[in-house]
């Protein structure tokens, strides 16, 4: 790649800052001071420094993100503050959200650059599990426990997929989904005479929120995190014929979590 392109991507800057710098003598490739911001460089293998410091190129990259309410799951936005912009000096150009988070729904949000992987998790021909922590205006019975966990009615064509459901107390339940329609969870709770007061992603993929990690405040992922996604993307099958057609229109539709 270029070498201004490989600057920017380290995050030293925009691109006329990493010119500048390559003017200044600041930047040097295999022990020679570079001249053309435009040269070609192997980022596979060449050693690049900046003021002295190697710069150790990495082509995909991924962060965990305790998303607080307020927060949209975008990369820029007009009039919120955009999720991929909490990441500071880490944030990248072709960083994005997988997948949404509505505004006022908090938890774990994943930042990456990785299209493919992005794309497998949230296809919806994938059964890629999604906990959430709910907060409900009154306890479930067992009717409505058992509507939840077989597949309800959420005034689409088709039924909701089984989800599990585990009581933490009177007014708070874990639910699992295998899916990521509209408003979902909302929209499930609401089917069964209930409302969400609050709504907190907890796991996604495999990978579990960080409890150390206070709203708004992110970390990397380490490599054996990141093949926990890249198995959970891999090891759930297609889903039959039928449903994946649908799954197709909703992938068209844009659906989100929450």
């Amino acid at each position: 790649m270029r070498l201004d392109r490989f600057l920017c991507e380290m995050n030293l800057g925009t691109r006329s800052q990493v010119k500048a710098y390559v003017r200044q003598g600041l930047v040097s490739v295999n022990g020679a001071v570079a001249r053309d911001a435009a040269a070609k460089v192997d980022e596979r293998s060449d050693r690049v420094f900046f003021r002295g410091q190697e710069l150790k190129y990495r082509k995909f990259v991924y962060y965990m993100l305790n998303k607080p309410e307020g927060v949209v799951s975008a990369t820029t936005d007009k009039r919120d503050t955009a999720a991929v912009a909490l990441l500071g000096r880490d944030c990248r150009e072709d960083i994005f959200p997988v997948g949404r988070l509505d505004k006022d729904v908090t938890g774990l949000l994943l930042l990456t650059n990785d299209g493919d992987l992005a794309h497998r998790l949230l296809s919806p021909r994938k059964h890629v599990d999604k906990v959430y922590q709910v907060d409900m205006a009154r306890p479930l019975d067992a009717e409505d426990i058992r509507q939840l966990e077989q597949g309800l009615d959420i005034g689409e064509e088709r039924s909701t997929l089984p989800a599990r459901v585990e009581v933490l107390d009177a007014g708070r339940i874990l639910l699992t989904l295998h899916e990521g329609r509209f408003h979902q969870v909302k929209r499930m709770l609401q089917a069964v005479d209930n409302e969400v007061l609050k709504l907190k992603r907890i796991a996604f993929g495999g990978l579990v929120l960080d409890g150390g990690l206070a709203p708004g405040e992110y970390r990397e992922l380490g490599e054996e995190e990141v093949a926990v996604l890249r198995s959970a993307a891999s090891k759930h099958e297609d889903l039959d014929s039928c449903t994946a057609e649908y799954a197709d229109a909703e992938q068209e539709a844009g659906v989100n979590d929450g």
